[in-house]
């Protein structure tokens, strides 16, 4: 009985080996091909608003427009939405748009914070994270820069200072 036991285990440790083996093979070579880079359209969206209505990435045709993913879980998300907020503010008069995507969080957390931080860019939720997914985000927060053409300019992961974010909005307005 002891020997058999002992065979077994060998058998599942093997296993496991292998599972664990091909995981970290997969998630380490695996390409990245079909998630947006630099140049591509990015990847649709019909999401739910703060304001209760659905916005959708074709609502921003025409327009620069930065989508932030984020999270109030985030400490650089955190970091960055004042910047983002002067940044919005400052350019509010021109064919500008800032669209932040929550990652997952409730309704009334999300108000809170947008309160908070008097943030008045527009507010996404997505909740089953399917976008978060079609984005290919590996890290928070992680934001696309599109330009008019509804191309993307420029993708940074990680917060940003003001600069940062001027810097990529008037390359934006001038494309």
């Amino acid at each position: 009985m002891k020997k058999n036991r002992r065979t077994i285990q060998i058998i599942i440790l093997l296993g496991v080996v292998l599972l664990g083996g091909y995981a970290i093979g997969n998630a380490l070579f695996s390409s990245n091909d079909s998630l947006p880079q630099k140049g591509d359209t990015p990847p649709d969206f019909a999401l739910l608003g703060l304001d209760g209505k659905t916005h959708r990435l074709a609502d921003y045709k025409g327009k620069a427009l930065i989508i932030n993913f984020w999270g109030t879980f985030c400490p650089g998300c955190v970091y960055e939405t004042p910047d983002l907020q002067r940044q919005y503010a400052k350019h509010k008069d021109k064919p500008f748009e800032i669209v932040g995507i929550n990652l997952g969080e409730d309704e009334f957390t999300v108000n809170n914070f947008v309160k908070q931080y008097d943030v008045s860019y527009t507010i996404l939720f997505d909740n089953n994270r399917n976008v978060e997914r079609k984005y290919g985000l590996r890290s928070y927060p992680t934001t696309f820069f599109v330009r008019p053409d509804g191309t993307i300019m420029d993708i940074f992961v990680g917060p940003m200072t003001e600069k940062d974010i001027d810097e990529r909005v008037t390359e934006l307005l001038q494309s």
